[in-house]
């Protein structure tokens, strides 16, 4: 009370977010557990402020009643199949991956639509590959405007498309992460999975360090940004270089073999995107956030 009669210019922001109740979809997947972990280390209660969806994204009705009995202001989609043991899977499994990632997606973003919840939807960056127009080292990456280039995985393709039909939802906010790398040793971590290739491509990349990212996500959130963002530190850093940072951190007597992108295509049965996506739209909206260059981020996760 004696803040709002000070005139205190944050106390409608903080009260807005006092107000917030999340709704997270993917508890069990990676990054659904670190959104989860992130808004009870926040002061968020389960059951109280911060709810975890017991509906698949695909079952329209169980997830209407959901949203009708919970009555979030915002929801976090952290659902979704990228595949086991990798997107390959997608490729053999390709109704259920529809099924997830476009049907459940669409849905999702389209009942909060009607609600006016706002949806943040955590996509893929690995939509695009480079170009004439966006070469590899040039450092022209692609914009948010840019549409998908790179259809060489189903898992792709269907991101690929579903981001173009969420850019009708006016409540939704689609993130473009890319990579993402963790300061644990989750076998999702893109260090920690590399680290177990017999061999490595070296290929610049855009890539999203989550401790950095995720808790900005959650800003995001609070000030209702929507559209679609590129979700990844500036800059590029490859592959050589990320393990380079493993050896000289944690274990200097670790070593790495490369081949060519040719002889990786030989062994998998999907292709793999490289890209670099241009961040400038994230970092001018999030003045109040630390979104370090990536080799700067890279180092800080040791």
């Amino acid at each position: 009370k004696n803040r709002m009669q000070n005139g205190d210019a944050n106390f409608s922001e903080n009260l807005s977010i006092l107000t917030m109740s999340i709704l997270i979809f993917g508890k069990n997947g990676w990054i659904g557990g670190k959104l989860i972990a992130l808004l009870q280390e926040q002061g968020r209660v389960i059951g109280k402020d911060l709810f975890l969806a017991e509906n698949r994204m695909q079952n329209r009705e169980a997830v209407a009643a959901e949203l009708d009995e919970i009555k979030p202001t915002h929801v976090l989609n952290a659902a979704g199949v990228t595949g086991r043991p990798n997107v390959d899977w997608c490729e053999d499994n390709k109704a259920e991956t529809v099924r997830a990632n476009v049907i459940g997606t669409l849905n999702l973003s389209d009942l909060c639509d009607e609600r006016g919840i706002h949806c943040t939807v955590f996509a893929t960056g690995c939509i695009f590959e480079y170009d004439e127009a966006h070469k590899l080292g040039s450092g022209v990456g692609f914009t948010e405007e840019d549409e998908a280039n790179f259809d060489k995985s189903w898992y792709s393709k269907t991101k690929g498309m579903v981001e173009q039909m969420l850019k009708v939802y006016e409540h939704t906010l689609v993130l473009r992460v890319r990579m993402p790398i963790s300061d644990d040793l989750s076998p999702r971590n893109f260090i920690t999975k590399i680290m177990k290739y017999d061999n490595i491509v070296n290929v610049p990349n855009s890539m999203t360090v989550l401790h950095e990212l995720l808790p900005a996500s959650l800003v995001m959130a609070e000030k209702r940004l929507t559209g679609i963002y590129n979700f990844c530190n500036p800059g590029v850093i490859s592959h050589n270089k990320m393990l380079d940072l493993y050896i000289k951190h944690i274990d200097p007597t670790y070593t790495y073999t490369n081949f060519s992108l040719e002889d990786q295509d030989k062994i998998l049965k999907a292709g793999r995107s490289n890209n670099e996506l241009e961040c400038s739209k994230l970092v001018d909206a999030l003045p109040e956030c630390t979104i370090n260059e990536i080799h700067v981020a890279c180092d800080l996760v040791f």
